[in-house]
């Protein structure tokens, strides 16, 4: 099976819906990204450790390194997969030196973990076929349009891409709120991509 190794750009924070979070995955040999929605202890733990953050007592992920390395347990790489529902899980390969066990987890635990034992993160082509969206694909093509430079079509753009955005913010909202992180993401994505499109710069 094809597999394609993750890197782990980071988190964001929609400032519109409160208490959503997306961890952004990006393929290491390409410039596609993944989006997986989180929840905020999920984001803190992950954001904790991009930072190096040091708490005063360890948080789980850190007691679970802890009890790995006591214990002589290694982390050697992570998978992320999908369910048939379409939420994102993950695989975690362990060894002790002698034998490779594979525990199913929570994506945002095992990245959480992977960025703590320093483990590779990786997917399937079908994962990143089906999840994966590329922002530098998506801006070639809107400079591609014919209207690309017409005003009155950028302004009349601008305008329907405003109003695309609330409906989407609201339609993420519900996702969430149903727990349907799949959907959840693939309007995450669809967000990001208007508001790379210049939205962040329109007047309210």
């Amino acid at each position: 099976m094809e597999r394609y190794r993750l890197e782990l750009v980071g988190i964001t924070y929609n400032q519109i819906e409160s208490g959503v979070y997306a961890v952004i995955l990006r393929q290491a040999d390409g410039t596609r990204r993944i989006p997986i929605i989180i929840g905020y202890p999920e984001a803190q733990a992950i954001e904790c450790k991009l930072q190096e953050v040091v708490t005063p007592r360890p948080l789980t992920h850190d007691m679970i390194m802890n009890f790995m390395n006591e214990f002589g347990i290694r982390l050697k790489e992570i998978e992320i997969r999908r369910l048939p529902s379409g939420v994102f899980a993950a695989d975690l390969i362990f060894t002790d030196g002698t034998q490779t066990h594979t525990v199913d987890s929570r994506s945002s635990d095992a990245i959480a973990l992977a960025i703590r034992a320093d483990a590779p993160i990786y997917t399937s082509a079908e994962v990143l076929d089906e999840a994966g969206f590329d922002p530098e694909e998506q801006e070639r093509a809107r400079q591609e349009s014919p209207a690309a430079g017409n005003p009155k079509t950028q302004s009349a753009r601008m305008k329907a891409a405003k109003d695309s955005l609330e409906i989407l913010r609201a339609r993420m909202q519900k996702a969430a709120e149903k727990e349907d992180y799949e959907e959840a993401a693939r309007i995450k994505a669809q967000i990001d991509a208007l508001s790379d499109n210049g939205m962040n710069n329109t007047d309210e």
